[in-house]
């Protein structure tokens, strides 16, 4: 633990759990709609909690303010905390989501504001994600009652200890999400832009993918691989990877491949997984080995990887238009060969490469910075996990 945390942690802790805070002090109670009211508006469901944040639809619009509040009516300050499914996920209700009311899938605390914001904090550390696993039952889909959340013991700081912590975790996620906003809008430019050049491509050739990439289809599952923790090799890449990515960039995999395997993909590949919603692609950045579900696609010349990138995400609907298999989460490397994409001559490809490298170094060295704020945040849950330990009763 670092002299920052322990200036954070030189007050004393104690013990306690949200059922041992009076009624008056600390109100739980869980929502009271059905997830899937498509035409409900103005609710919060456990599918909105995203990253510590509340995040609706377009469409899920706010209705007048509700004479008739429930008790699954939301207000500014609540913490809402996912029971089924990604159990433990929380966010904070804003001014955007007062008034608003919750589901069955969602659980919500309202307390003193010290105490909701150190609850948010709470369940993102190693200890209460261990203990939520512990709780969680799995009959249909994992869930967690809303009386294991009142009885999940934590260890409560003095006001002031929150704060500083409230305001180190707050600045670390603040920049993340700038670094991901201007990130996202890079990699929107590079799109127009080859949406830009494509509207003159009338004289332009129309080429199958088979006859400029190289595509093969992954083998094996996530079963194969082994936690990196546990054994060194190259990154095992799985659907799951891919889909967690925001930007198009590989980054290190939980996963590793042990050993020799003949899926290997050299940096540069550009892995390819799909959902009916849409084609997730990305370009990895390190040796790399894919599991089935991932389609490697590697470009005849390396130049053309930025171009291929774009035309393939332009062309996301009929990549999932060729899969096969249940809910459209596979495409075969013959049925993605076969396929058709406009083809520049390499003139204007090669340009198109010199105008956005340097945008997608940009995008990438935001994303790598991302990554380092993660393991930042990671560490203060850890140094946090750790002080509680050692505030908790030693077993008699």
């Amino acid at each position: 633990m670092d002299t920052t945390t322990d200036s954070l942690c030189s007050e004393a802790w104690r013990e306690t759990a949200i059922a041992e805070f009076p009624g008056r002090a600390m109100f739980t109670t869980f929502g009271v709609l059905n997830d899937d009211g498509s035409e409900q508006r103005a609710v919060v469901s456990s599918t909105h909690l995203r990253d510590g944040h509340i995040r609706t639809p377009p469409g899920n619009i706010a209705h007048p303010p509700d004479v008739r509040a429930t008790r699954a009516t939301l207000q500014e300050g609540d913490l809402v905390v996912v029971l089924v499914r990604r159990t433990g996920d929380a966010a904070l209700v804003t001014a955007q989501h007062s008034g608003w009311r919750a589901t069955r899938s969602v659980g919500i605390i309202r307390a003193a504001p010290h105490i909701v914001r150190w609850l948010q904090i709470w369940l993102q550390t190693p200890t209460a994600r261990a203990w939520i696993d512990e709780e969680v039952t799995a009959h249909v889909e994992p869930t967690l009652s809303l009386d294991s959340l009142r009885r999940m013991p934590f260890p409560l700081p003095p006001a002031s200890t929150i704060a500083k912590f409230h305001r180190a975790i707050s600045l670390i996620e603040a920049k993340a999400a700038l670094n991901r906003t201007a990130a996202l809008t890079t990699l929107e430019l590079c799109d127009a832009m080859h949406d830009e050049w494509t509207s003159n491509s009338a004289t332009w050739e129309t080429r199958r993918l088979g006859e400029v990439t190289k595509a093969k289809s992954g083998t094996g599952s996530a079963k194969s691989l082994a936690p990196r923790s546990e054994a060194s090799g190259i990154d095992g890449i799985t659907p799951t990877e891919l889909l967690e990515l925001s930007l198009p960039y590989v980054r290190r995999s939980r996963l590793c491949s042990q050993g020799d395997n003949p899926a290997t993909c050299p940096p540069g590949t550009l892995l390819l997984t799909t959902r009916p919603t849409g084609a997730h692609i990305a370009v990895t950045r390190r040796l790399a080995s894919h599991t089935r579900g991932v389609l490697a696609v590697r470009p005849q010349n390396p130049l053309d990887t930025w171009w291929l990138l774009h035309e393939l995400r332009s062309r996301s609907s009929a990549i999932v238009g060729a899969t096969q298999g249940q809910n459209g989460r596979e495409i075969s490397a013959g049925a993605f060969s076969r396929l058709s994409i406009a083809w520049p001559d390499v003139s204007v490809r090669t340009r198109f490469h010199e105008l956005t490298d340097p945008l997608h170094a940009m995008a990438r060295q935001l994303a790598s910075e991302i990554s380092t704020l993660s393991e930042l945040k990671d560490a203060i849950l850890r140094d946090i996990s750790a002080r509680a330990d050692m505030t908790s009763p030693s077993d008699p």
